[in-house]
């Protein structure tokens, strides 16, 4: 499956879906817990992992996250999809860290600001 490149037809239907939980960003060489998420950098190892395990492994962080995947099968030539969510959570004040995995988008955006952000997409896929 090579997934849809049309953007109208990404738009109306990412069926955005929260997962739930509460994600944090961090980065570290020597972490030996369940990773949702790993890129590795030339500075170091970026790991995204579920806010309880960072915490009950006393790993520090700044940033906790919801985490939203867009459902639709985005293909990985698919050009616009990510300027489209992007613009319309920063014209609502809404930070998002943008994961490509083969089949979806997974975005990152603040966990007190998850709602809002669901709302936003789901506005846009209205248009």
């Amino acid at each position: 499956m090579s997934g849809v490149t049309d953007l109208e037809e990404l738009i109306r239907s990412m069926r955005p879906q929260a997962r739930d939980g509460e994600f944090v960003i961090v980065t570290s060489e020597a972490i030996e817990l369940p990773a949702e998420a790993v890129i590795r950098e030339d500075e170091g190892t970026t790991l995204v992992l579920r806010r309880e395990d960072a915490d009950g492994a006393g790993i520090p962080y700044d940033f906790v996250a919801a985490w939203i995947t867009l459902t639709v099968h985005s293909s990985l030539a698919a050009v616009g999809l990510t300027a489209a969510f992007s613009t319309a959570l920063a014209d609502a004040g809404i930070s998002c860290n943008v994961l490509a995995g083969f089949h979806h988008d997974h975005l990152l955006v603040p966990a007190d600001r998850r709602d809002d952000a669901l709302e936003v997409l789901a506005a846009l896929t209205e248009q």
